[in-house]
């Protein structure tokens, strides 16, 4: 389950906001339509959903109608409609807050984290002795403080959240760095290599970072 899911059509702001969330620490996904977007979501799942009105086919308020039907995951709706219908609608079927564009990514950055710590009750993520801290973006061993770039905290929560579940490598890496993004698919590997230095009491016989060969990885006591 990754932490959001963006809804949005524009690529050009949906990189833009997809990078200023990944460098809070944020797991993210992205879709461009409706379809898309359910799709994922019924896939996958999201602990939030940031969502436009304004998409192909469908509408962002069937989305928001669909996830609300079946799920209490908060959602956030981000547009440029700003009448009051709109804004009764979004919330009468479920949003729990409606942002007009141009936004301020901090205030979003903002009532994420609120939404998180207030709703969510996710603020840690633990197993074993070590203890992820999701709204600051920080980890610990046994109580002491794990130093790691967003790229490994984002990757390492990936593989807790999903304990026990073997996620391909074109899934990490698609997850982590972008389908498009320039980085090579040996990077995932690198990294993997620097999370088992950290967390593993053998980084070299490892027992929670598993390989799965021909697959990708998986998360174990």
């Amino acid at each position: 389950m990754v932490d959001i899911l963006i809804v949005e059509d524009n690529e050009e702001l949906c990189s833009l906001l997809c990078d200023f969330l990944r460098n809070e620490n944020y797991t993210v996904s992205t879709a461009g339509s409706a379809e898309k977007a359910l799709s994922l979501f019924e896939k996958y799942g999201a602990r939030l959903v940031l969502l436009d009105i304004m998409l192909p086919k469908a509408d962002g308020f069937a989305v928001c109608k669909r996830i609300r039907e079946r799920d209490n995951t908060p959602i956030i709706v981000l547009t440029a409609r700003t009448d009051k219908e709109d804004k009764l609608n979004g919330i009468l079927l479920g949003a729990d807050d409606y942002i007009e564009k141009p936004y301020d990514i901090d205030i979003l950055i903002a009532k994420i984290k609120g939404i998180f710590r207030r709703r969510l009750a996710i603020d840690n993520l633990t197993d074993g002795d070590i203890t992820l801290d999701l709204a600051d973006g920080t980890a610990e061993k046994g109580g002491a403080p794990i130093s790691m770039t967003a790229k490994e905290f984002e990757l390492l929560h990936l593989l807790m959240a999903n304990k026990g579940q073997t996620l391909g490598k074109d899934f990490l890496f698609s997850r982590i760095w972008g389908a498009d993004s320039e980085s090579e698919p040996q990077t995932l590997t690198v990294h993997i290599k620097w999370l088992r230095e950290k967390v593993e009491e053998d980084p070299k016989n490892p027992r929670r970072i598993i390989t799965v060969w021909g697959k990708g990885y998986r998360w174990e006591d």
